[in-house]
């Protein structure tokens, strides 16, 4: 990566910012690979995908500022997993998944206590669906947990493969009404975001 870095006149003039695009890409294709590609397709998506963290810590390494390498990127992570798996690096217990869970929770919360919402940290630009389930669950962490709320609809699909369906059904009714499917969750997901942060906001004897 230094000699692509200091030989090639096109990897010379790349930012942070022009790799997105191409980060976004070598994602969608190691899904890809993953979901229905061979062995050796996921093989060359993992090394694609690893090529985009190389790149970018070789800019970052060449930062006047504050400059970092791949070796700050791996120590930093290897320090963060030992953090969130105490069960494994120290004396905790965890017998369960559900149980690892609530160990990496409690490192990642004790991590980012600087944040003041259970929003902090959920990326916009995840693909719609994706925010959805990101924010019900942080959405029923602000409310201590139970079961998610409804919002409407009166058959629950049974399966995978039956919420597949039921998704692409919605999306044929917008379609034949001239809705925006993809708007129409964004605006809704605004709402919701509206919604948990005024919750946090009432005073705790309001909040049920």
């Amino acid at each position: 990566m230094r000699a692509v870095r200091d030989r090639c006149v096109w990897t010379q003039q790349i930012t942070h910012r022009d790799l997105v695009p191409y980060l976004i890409e070598e994602s969608a294709e190691l899904i890809d690979a993953v979901e229905t590609g061979s062995r050796a397709d996921l093989r060359e998506e993992l090394g694609d995908l690893l090529w985009q963290v190389l790149f970018h810590a070789e800019i970052a390494s060449r930062d006047a500022d504050d400059p970092f390498d791949i070796d700050d990127v791996a120590r930093g992570l290897t320090e963060k997993m030992v953090r969130r798996h105490p069960h494994v690096f120290g004396d905790a217990v965890a017998r369960t998944p559900a149980e690892v869970l609530v160990l990496w929770n409690a490192a990642k919360a004790a991590e980012k206590r600087s944040r003041t919402s259970v929003l902090d940290g959920v990326s916009q630009r995840m693909p719609s669906l994706a925010l959805a389930q990101k924010l019900l669950g942080r959405s029923a962490a602000a409310r201590g947990g139970g079961g998610a709320p409804s919002y409407g609809g009166s058959t629950a699909p049974r399966t995978e493969a039956e919420l597949g369906d039921a998704l692409l059904e919605l999306v044929a009714v917008a379609r034949e009404r001239g809705w925006d499917a993809e708007r129409a969750l964004r605006e809704r997901l605004r709402m919701l975001q509206a919604d948990i942060r005024a919750g946090e906001a009432a005073p705790a004897d309001l909040q049920g």
